[in-house]
């Protein structure tokens, strides 16, 4: 299997190297980035080269459970991370994850991305659903999984410990036969 490589309007997806850890540290260091991640904590530089090369082997979607992280790329560098956990091979369920520099917000290019992966997810990996996962005060989050045409499935209420308080967890999806065709973002992908 080769590198699963997706191009978008203005974007590429590739997989993480580890030449990606300047460009993933400067948001990985950055409290406004890390504030609604579990684990939050800014990363030293040997953190990030540590989180890099786990990205770096997230590169397939070889068996249930494993993680395909791609690098969002522009001409400006590595933006930011989408990511796709295979939850279930019977119910054909992944979850999607993603990160992207503030630096680079109010664009799209984080919609762009994430869309692409989930029809890349639909189209040729052949899932069922996808959903995430968010803080349930983390407003840009739930507004991308939004423009995804995800819907909200549940609202766990106090349902896990955040920073040392209980924080509510809210999970959106869509199903495949829910997306529409028409807004395909992937113009090229090479499996």
């Amino acid at each position: 299997m080769t590198s699963l490589i997706i191009r978008t309007a203005r974007l590429t997806l590739r997989p993480v190297t580890l030449d990606d850890l300047d460009d993933v540290h400067s948001w990985q260091c950055r409290p406004d980035v890390v504030r609604w991640m579990l684990g939050a904590r800014l990363r030293t530089r040997e953190q990030s080269r540590a989180s890099v090369i786990a990205m770096a082997g997230e590169d397939a979607l070889r068996a249930e459970g494993d993680c395909l992280t791609l690098a969002a790329v522009t001409d400006a560098g590595v933006i930011g991370t989408v990511e796709l956990v295979w939850r279930s091979q019977a119910d054909r369920t992944a979850e999607l994850g993603y990160v992207f520099h503030p630096g680079h917000g109010g664009r799209g290019l984080a919609t762009e991305a994430a869309a692409a992966l989930v029809d890349w997810g639909f189209d040729e990996f052949g899932l069922h659903r996808i959903y995430a996962r968010c803080h349930g005060r983390n407003e840009a989050s739930v507004r991308l999984m939004a423009r995804l045409g995800m819907r909200q499935e549940a609202r766990h209420v106090e349902s896990y410990l955040f920073q040392g308080e209980w924080a509510d967890q809210l999970v959106y999806a869509v199903l495949a036969h829910e997306r529409a065709s028409s807004s395909r973002s992937i113009s090229d992908a090479v499996l």
